[in-house]
């Protein structure tokens, strides 16, 4: 293999660098991939504009593409197989297996944060990627290309759905209807929830969850009222934060009803002010949920295979690499219209 590939890497507060590299021969366990979309999340967004806070495989970790070779010992995979980038399954090995916790396996967790040692020198804002087999998990045939493209984030709200025990026939609030919050009334709707209420400022995303089938769908001033009518007062119970802004935190919880479960899926960069003491007294449950387990990317994917959860329409624009730049400022302007961008690597002109 001779060709040249790019890739876009942070190099500082609101800069990128364009390199080339010619396509690897992969090590022994080792996979590359030719890039056909990668998301842009709120995080790369953030990696973006601090410039230093991001491991270099976590700028463009949304991904899906088609393999293109594999090293010694692959068995997972073969070339031409369509694949997304997730993590591997537990090690069995770490101190958190070794204690009998395989869900929390710290090598599965250092893999979904970009910092394990066998992590990419870069993400897949590239038009290849060579990793770790552990890290490719293959694509059914009913997905489409997009469809794949959008499994990592609804792997993340997956598992923030399993970690809050969502009971049969209960009442959820979202907060915030950006990718995040519309994969988490998804796979709610999907678990059993009897009623979702979601709250958004945006207009265009009110639209699209409305499009997804929510009836509840209510700007942020109009949710206190809506909340009163269907629960008389006494609250929902469970609210899901996905917002991530640290003001909502305290008001997010008092959306909850006594002895109810407020779900941290948001990820504020600064600290929040909270009513210690009124979540004791009512006896909130809260959920904190980063990331994602194996069996999470295989439990959603069944989901968009049987039309329980519908990925597709949050695309809402494609662009090359030579584009991202731009749309990473226009990202953080907070007056984007878009719910999520892919970015096509290998698509040029």
């Amino acid at each position: 293999m001779s060709d040249e590939q790019r890739y876009l890497r942070v190099s500082g507060p609101r800069t990128l660098e364009e390199s080339v590299f010619t396509t690897p021969e992969p090590g022994p366990g080792r996979v590359v991939v030719d890039i056909t979309y990668a998301g842009i999340c709120g995080t790369d967004v953030h990696g973006y504009t601090d410039g230093s806070m991001l491991p270099p495989a976590v700028f463009g970790h949304e991904w899906t593409g088609t393999v293109a070779a594999v090293g010694d010992g692959v068995t997972l995979v073969v070339p031409g197989d369509r694949v997304v980038g997730g993590v591997g399954s537990a090690c069995g090995r770490c101190a958190q297996c070794l204690a009998g916790h395989s869900k929390n396996c710290d090598v599965v967790f250092a893999e979904a944060n970009g910092v394990d040692e066998e992590a990419a020198d870069h993400g897949a804002f590239a038009s290849q990627v060579e990793v770790s087999q552990r890290r490719v998990i293959p694509v059914p045939t009913a997905l489409s290309d997009v469809d794949a493209a959008l499994v990592e984030p609804a792997a993340v709200t997956f598992h923030a759905v399993r970690r809050a025990n969502v009971e049969p026939g209960c009442l959820a609030v979202v907060v915030g209807a950006g990718p995040i919050g519309l994969l988490t009334a998804q796979n709610a709707r999907a678990a059993g929830a009897g009623r979702i209420i979601i709250s958004e400022p945006s207009e265009a995303r009110r639209a699209t969850a409305r499009e997804l089938g929510f009836d509840d769908v209510v700007a942020p001033e109009e949710l206190q009222d809506r909340m009163d009518s269907v629960t008389g007062g006494v609250g929902a119970d469970i609210v899901f934060e996905c917002a991530g802004v640290p003001t909502l935190l305290q008001s997010s919880a008092e959306l909850v009803r006594r002895g109810g479960t407020l779900a941290l899926l948001g990820f504020p960069l600064s600290e929040s002010t909270v009513s210690y003491a009124d979540w004791q007294q009512r006896e909130l449950t809260i959920i904190g949920s980063l990331a994602y387990n194996r069996e999470d990317f295989v439990g959603v994917m069944r989901l968009v295979e049987q039309g329980s959860v519908s990925l597709a329409p949050l695309h809402t624009g494609t662009i090359e690499l030579s584009e991202v730049q731009d749309m990473l400022e226009e990202l953080d302007s907070g007056r984007s219209k878009h719910t999520k961008v892919l970015v096509a690597p290998r698509r040029q002109g």
